[in-house]
């Protein structure tokens, strides 16, 4: 019995006919989002939500059945405890201005994804192993803003308030830099004065003191892409694409051990079927006798 459900648990149909449904309840949850199309429906929507609800409800059933006498393994899989979890909240009493919070959760199971699909598993498991050294690129990246965005209030705030008018929009102005999005609008500002480019038209932060300032302009922003984009943004490219090394080794690291698992157990068998073999022979030649 037990071996019944283990072998559908790993069956490759099983675990196909659970990554449709996944797709399909990400499907159904952006179908929701037309609220015309989802009222005139909701009844075909709740059945298939119910059709979807019931094999997930079977697909932890049978993996936890087939841990046999000790269904507690089951809970070891972080992913597991996550997909338990969206099943579970699928039955709590939701309503009334709770009703986000519901469609949040089937949001969620879109999420199962990842598990059903061992390359997105690896990118998770690689980004969750990059995420210290990361940490340290972060910090490195978080100085950098902070003083060229303490530089960018000193040579910038007369001339472009809009921008540079204090430590934390300096600090906003320098993520839209780092990002490239139209960085260069924010250097032509400081290189030809706010009177002359940028501020026409804005009645909310008109150009009170403008400051043409075109060396420093081009070496503040140029020298701050190139460290902040061309340099430490790739650091990050850099960790991740070594965390997915690691995961790469570590899931070939798995599959590996779990081959020679099986080869010990059909070693195990045929011994077994040898021994079961001699044993009839011998049988035989005693009834012989």
């Amino acid at each position: 019995m037990i071996a019944a459900f283990k072998r559908i648990s790993d069956s490759s149909w099983f675990q196909n006919l659970v990554t449709v449904a996944i797709i399909f309840a990400g499907v159904l949850v952006g179908v929701e989002t037309y609220n015309e199309f989802a009222e005139k429906h909701h009844h075909i929507l709740g059945l298939l939500d119910k059709i979807i609800l019931g094999v997930f409800i079977v697909e932890i059933v049978v993996k936890i059945v087939a841990e046999g006498k000790k269904p507690w393994n089951y809970f070891k899989d972080p992913w597991n405890i996550f997909d338990f979890i969206i099943v579970v909240a699928a039955f709590l009493p939701f309503g009334g201005s709770s009703i986000a919070i519901l469609r949040l959760l089937r949001l969620l199971r879109v999420l199962k994804l990842i598990k059903a699909l061992p390359k997105l598993q690896m990118l998770v498991g690689a980004l969750l192993k990059s995420i210290p050294s990361m940490a340290y690129v972060s910090i490195l990246l978080l100085l950098l803003f902070y003083i060229y965005a303490v530089a960018g209030v000193f040579f910038f705030g007369q001339n472009d308030p809009i921008h540079f008018g204090n430590l934390e929009i300096s600090m906003l102005s320098l993520f839209r830099a780092v990002t490239l999005e139209d960085w260069t609008d924010l250097m032509y500002i400081n290189i030809y004065g706010c009177d002359a480019y940028g501020y026409d038209g804005n009645p909310t932060s008109p150009c009170v003191t403008s400051m043409a300032q075109p060396a420093l302009a081009v070496s503040y922003f140029v020298s701050f892409v190139l460290f902040g984009t061309m340099i430490i943004l790739n650091l990050f490219i850099g960790v991740i694409m070594n965390g997915m090394d690691e995961a790469k080794a570590e899931m070939e690291e798995e599959a590996r051990l779990e081959k020679n698992e099986d080869a010990v157990q059909i070693h195990d068998l045929e011994s077994k079927i040898e021994e079961l073999s001699k044993m009839l022979s011998t049988f035989k030649k005693e009834q012989k006798l």
